[in-house]
């Protein structure tokens, strides 16, 4: 009866009125939700998919609690949860892209009439509808955050027909409710864990969906991307890049760079782990190309673009300036930099790819010492070769080169010299008559000839990087102003600087293609960078008699809007040349400049054109940023460098106009007498920190010996110990000694009596055999003996290396190396009488042998005596064996005689050494005090000029000058306490303090 309604509803055209769709939706919710048999919830969910892209609104109104509660309740079929996940993604996904049905599907869905119809929209106000409504769903899905929570459990399902709809679906809420669904994942047990486990996935359409959900994820969320990155995403990600061919591979690692921009971009943890991680070196190998690059498709220029825009992430000029500074070594440790300049220099290489790679490599050498020497040193493929930054430069004063690639030139070229004064100078010396090579070009004659040119682009380009040669760089300020141009022939050669304002003068006179005001606009932004902070640059400047008249005449007209700029860069000339004025010139000193601007322009007028300079709209848009990016050349005005100087002399130029010659005279007083103290204060602060760091190192000097002398003292606590149980072995081998030398005297004084019984008797067979036992007693004797004295002669060898130990190490303990020579001595003494003692029993055992030999002699009446004749040979043959012995011993005994007067001479020679070492500190001890006195001294001194400086800065306050107040480091320290940039470091002394103004005045 249930599937015969089923079918009656879904299945024929039975006659009579067709119903609506929104009647059919209803009829098939209610059958998901009455119906008991799996098998009918399961036809009623699929055909609500077949009609949720037709009827969108009507089943998103409807079906979605139906659809939810299936997925909560019919979890054991992974069918009907795959119908009602790609159901919701339906009627929630703002796609146009259609998905292909199933023909049951098909089959199964009638021609309903109603009012949607599947026609196509072309209206915005139609598809902004159509956004709305995918909008609202997403609400309605979300009102229950546990909906999300059981979609992130559903993706943990194998099955294909669950997981990928289940991860099209939270992509398409991300895309809808992106910080909402980011707050639901964020908060849930192991969300983000369940979402990086897709990309491991072996199925590539699940993995490569799911590369596009982490990117929807990770947009704008810090705490995700944290979570993501030590979810290992940085190995994965460069796993599958390597997999699908890095550059040459397909739109799969276009995704996986898109992630990676999102997980590194503005995110200074991750990216810190990105370098330890060491994946900075595996980006080398994606920026590998040929000699032959022709015919790159567009998804290899795709791909290429987003590695080099992953580099530059990684080096922006936004990241803080210590993570930038260790990724560009980094990167030219690992040969990163040499492969992009390898780029940089190919042919054939597509215009977008090479102007990114010019970017990219002025991001990875800005700031960068050794990167930036490293691109001086890189030359063209060309014959003769050529620098890379002459060939550059050829191609941003091109006007014929795309205005992407010159603005891209001119970028590389500012990051070249951002503090490198190294290259500001090798630039401005090929300016120099004496380096000027005639037959090779150069970065300075490329740089003047865009400079003079008829294009306006390559005037202010030309402008602004030599203005960057000049960049907080005096000498080169004023070197440049040796630099001398031929106008014409015939005509004596005019200074750069005079050529610079002669064509500022002329104005309009001269047809130039592009913008009007841009040359100009260049040129005096070159001028005020030139003479800021030189006086003689400024002296140069106002020798021209025709200069000061003609930026007057500028600034007192009134022109259109499109010169405003021009009269408030004019202003600003003007001022520089009066706030940095010498008043060398007589005509032209500071209070006749300002008189000057009083008649002719008014000083109310002079600072509202000064103000036109930073309101203007441009100045705004190119203070932002270093690069310069500009949709079209008109546009092309400030330069960022720029920005901060004018922001920097506004303020002052303005003051400075405003002020009285009364004032100005007492500022310059205050001023020189600031300047004479301070000269004296750096000096006597030079001279407290040299010996600051004497007193230092004396110090160090100090505990190095201290530590030393410890060190002694314990080695011959030590070797006095050894020394002690030495003595004591020594002590229990003498008396051994003694005892054996009695035994072996009284064997031989009876050996001899019984030698002699038998000589007068005739040797009878007993005293044979007693005199045989007595001979093999005096052989073990001497073989103790021998041993003894080897182990004597090793602890004589351990004493004589811990002497040579204390002699080489050095130190104070004269009293115990006294101690130590005694007992050295008394060994000495020892041993003589020891060798005094073998040569008696030498003796002795000569005088055995003769009474032996009488023996041998005697006459053998019977076979008994020869056989007593053969046993006296034998001890004849041990005896002569033992005298050779007596020789080997005896030479050892001189040896150790040698020995000990060596020993003797490295004592003497330790002792001087600890004398010597102890002078030498109590030299240092006076010195120290010696110094300790003269800092006092210095710190009295210091205190005076101190008040002498108090009375200074309040002269000033009482003439009405605001006077900056000195901040010391214990007020610096204290909580709550923030400093500035203007906060100058604490230079006062007050007695043996400083004196801070941040405390009241007080010194602490």
């Amino acid at each position: 009866m249930t599937m015969n309604f089923f079918r009656g509803v879904m299945g024929g055209q039975p006659a009579g009125p067709q119903p609506t769709g929104a009647e059919t939706i209803h009829k098939l919710c209610d059958r998901v939700a009455s119906s008991t048999l799996l098998e009918d919830r399961r036809d009623a969910v699929r055909a609500l998919k077949s009609l949720s892209k037709k009827y969108r609104l009507e089943v998103g109104t409807q079906a979605m609690d139906h659809l939810v509660h299936i997925l909560q309740t019919d979890r054991s079929d992974s069918e009907i949860l795959g119908y009602a996940l790609d159901t919701l993604y339906n009627i929630i996904c703002n796609d146009e892209e259609e998905e292909q049905d199933e023909s049951e599907d098909m089959a199964a869905a009638p021609p309903l009439s109603g009012k949607h119809k599947n026609v196509p929209v072309s209206d915005e106000n139609a598809q902004k509808q159509e956004e709305d409504l995918g909008v609202l769903f997403t609400d309605k899905f979300l009102a229950d955050s546990e909906n999300v929570t059981l979609l992130l459990t559903l993706l943990e399902e194998f099955d294909f027909h669950v997981r990928w709809p289940g991860v099209k679906l939270l992509t398409a809420l991300l895309k809808n409710q992106c910080n909402q669904v980011q707050g639901v994942i964020l908060v849930s047990p192991m969300g983000v864990s369940r979402l990086m486990d897709l990309l491991a996935d072996s199925r590539e359409v699940i993995r490569n969906d799911g590369l596009l959900l982490l990117q929807q994820l990770t947009k704008g969320n810090a705490a995700i991307q944290k979570i993501v990155a030590f979810e290992n995403a940085f190995e994965r990600l460069l796993d599958i890049i390597t997999e699908e061919g890095s550059s040459d591979g397909g739109i799969v690692v276009e995704d996986c760079l898109l992630l990676l921009v999102n997980l590194l971009k503005n995110n200074s943890s991750n990216q810190n782990f990105f370098k330890e991680g060491s994946y900075i070196q595996r980006m080398k190998p994606w920026f590998e190309v040929g000699d032959d690059n022709s015919g790159w498709s567009a998804q290899k220029v795709t791909n290429l673009h987003l590695m080099l825009q992953l580099v530059r992430v990684m080096v922006s000029p936004v990241n803080s300036p210590g993570a930038t500074s260790s990724c560009q070594k980094s990167m030219y440790q690992c040969g990163l930099l040499q492969q992009l300049c390898t780029i940089l220099m190919a042919t054939g290489v597509p215009a977008d790819i090479l102007t990114e790679t010019i970017n990219t490599v002025s991001e990875v050498i800005r700031g960068s010492q050794i990167n930036q020497d490293y691109f001086a040193s890189v030359n063209a493929p060309s014959n003769p070769p050529r620098p890379a930054i002459v060939v550059l430069l050829m191609s941003m004063v091109n006007e014929r080169q795309p205005f992407v690639l010159r603005c891209a030139v001119l970028y590389c070229f500012q990051c070249f010299l951002y503090k490198n004064q190294k290259g500001q100078g090798e630039i401005v010396a090929t300016l120099l008559p004496s380096t000027i090579d005639a037959n090779s070009i150069s970065a300075g004659q490329l740089l003047c000839g865009g400079l003079f040119s008829a294009d306006s682009l390559s005037n202010w380009c030309a402008a602004v990087a030599l203005a960057h040669a000049l960049q907080d760089n005096l000498t080169q300020k004023e070197q440049l102003l040796r630099v001398q141009l031929a106008t014409s022939l015939g005509k004596p050669p005019v200074s750069l600087l005079q050529q610079c304002t002669n064509i500022l003068s002329q104005g309009d006179k001269i047809n130039r293609r592009g913008s009007k005001v841009q040359t100009r606009v260049g040129l005096l932004m070159l001028l005020c960078t030139w003479i800021s902070n030189c006086p003689i640059a400024v002296t140069h400047f106002l020798h021209n008699q025709e200069n000061v008249p003609f930026l007057t005449g500028q600034i007192s007209e009134n022109l259109g809007e499109d010169e405003r700029l021009v009269q408030g860069l004019c202003a600003l000339l003007l001022g520089i040349c009066i706030y940095y004025n010498d008043n060398s010139l007589e005509n032209y000193t500071k209070e006749k400049l300002k008189q000057l601007i009083e008649k002719r322009i008014g000083k109310e007028n002079f600072v509202e054109k000064l103000g036109f300079v930073t309101k203007h709209e441009l100045y705004s848009r190119a203070a932002q940023k270093p690069q310069p990016v500009f949709p079209s050349p008109e546009q092309m005005l400030f330069d960022h460098e720029f920005t901060k100087l004018v922001k920097e002399l506004e303020g002052v130029i303005t003051k400075a106009v405003h002020k009285t010659s009364e004032e100005e005279k007492k500022e310059e007083e205050v001023k020189k007498t600031l300047e004479q103290h301070d000269s004296i204060v750096i000096q006597y602060k030079d001279l407290i920190r040299d010996q600051d760091t004497q007193i230092q190192e004396l110090r160090e000097q100090v505990s190095t010996l201290s530590l030393n002398s410890e060190q002694m003292h314990n080695q011959i606590t030590q070797q006095q110990s050894q020394i002690q149980q030495h003595k004591d072995q020594y002590n229990i081998l003498k008396l051994k000694l003694g005892k054996d030398s009695q035994g072996l005297s009284s064997n031989q004084g009876l050996s001899s009596s019984q030698g002699e019984g038998a000589h007068v008797n005739g040797l009878h067979s007993e005293e044979l055999s007693q005199l045989r036992e007595e001979v093999e007693e005096l052989r073990r004797q001497h073989t103790l003996q021998h041993t003894q004295l080897s182990d004597k002669d090793s602890l004589i060898n351990t004493l004589r290396c811990g002497a040579a130990a204390q002699t080489a190490e050095g130190g104070a303990g004269g009293s115990d190396n006294t101690d130590l020579l005694r007992e050295v001595e008394s060994l000495r003494s020892r041993v003589q009488s020891q060798c005094a003692e073998i040569s008696q029993l030498q003796t002795e055992r000569q005088e055995l042998i003769r009474r032996a030999e009488a023996v041998s002699s005697a006459p053998a009446s019977s076979s008994e005596s020869s056989a007593d004749t053969v046993k006296v040979s034998e001890l004849e043959s041990r005896l002569a064996a033992q005298t050779t012995e007596t020789e080997r011993l005896k030479e050892e005994c001189r040896g150790l005689r040698e020995g000990h007067a060596g020993l003797e001479q490295q004592l003497a020679s330790a002792q001087s050494t600890v004398a010597i070492e102890q002078t030498e500190k109590t030299k240092l001890q006076q010195e120290v005090q010696e110094s300790k006195k003269e800092q006092d001294d210095l710190l009295m001194l210091l205190a005076d000029q101190d008040q002498k400086i108090l009375n200074l800065k309040q002269r000033l306050r009482d003439l009405g000058e605001t006077v900056g107040e000195t901040i010391c480091s214990y007020c610096r320290s204290r909580p709550g306490f923030q400093t500035t940039e203007e906060d100058p470091p604490p230079q006062r002394f007050k007695g043996l303090g400083y004196y801070c103004g941040f405390s009241g005045g007080r010194s602490c």
